[in-house]
């Protein structure tokens, strides 16, 4: 494909003067009988920057037919599986309707200004969310260690608790021990 920015009021893109209409007061042929008889590339666009507008041409035997657009406005390139268009927007910090390629689903086709953007956002994504991970992991690591104290503070209460009632035990022993020695059943007080 060929693009034409236009120049002026657009009639030099469009000049279909053929080489052999060439005179004294012409020097050279049309634009458009150039493209469309010498270079012959498959299309050939031109863009109107003022206007906001494009036209599309098809080379289909030998001359150009004038491509229409589809119904998202642009306008089909199928042997390249893309469409090309108008795209109001900013780009290098410049507001303009924008010449623009899109996929044949529609889709817009980014700069790579745009795709870096995009990545670096998404880069940035993906950072706080390892950052949310490290931190959720860390209170989980500070809650089973918690956990891990609690169980190591039950256990040893729970030896202390055996370890006084070891002792009372010992010494309701030695009590009844005591007691026997001076003739009384424990049993019966």
């Amino acid at each position: 494909i060929a693009i034409e920015f236009v120049s002026g009021d657009g009639s030099e893109e469009r000049d279909r003067t053929p080489l052999s209409q060439m005179g004294q007061d012409r020097q050279k042929p049309g634009k458009f009988w150039v493209y469309e008889q010498v270079i012959r590339p498959g299309f050939y666009a031109i863009y109107e920057v003022q206007r906001a507008s494009v036209e599309v041409y098809h080379l289909i035997e030998n001359h150009y037919e004038l491509v229409r657009a589809n119904e998202r406005g642009h306008y089909p390139i199928e042997p390249m599986g893309v469409e090309l268009g108008i795209w109001q927007g900013r780009y290098g910090n410049v507001e303009l309707p924008w010449l623009r390629w899109w996929d044949s689903a529609g889709n817009l086709l980014l700069t790579g200004e745009e795709r870096a953007v995009i990545e670096r956002e998404r880069a940035a994504v993906e950072r706080q969310r390892a950052e949310t991970e490290r931190q959720r992991a860390e209170t989980e690591r500070q809650r089973a260690e918690q956990a891990e104290q609690r169980v190591e503070q039950a256990e040893l209460e729970l030896q202390q608790e055996r370890q006084r009632a070891e002792t009372e035990r010992q010494r309701a022993e030695r009590l009844a021990e005591l007691l026997r020695s001076q003739g009384i059943n424990p049993e019966e007080l």
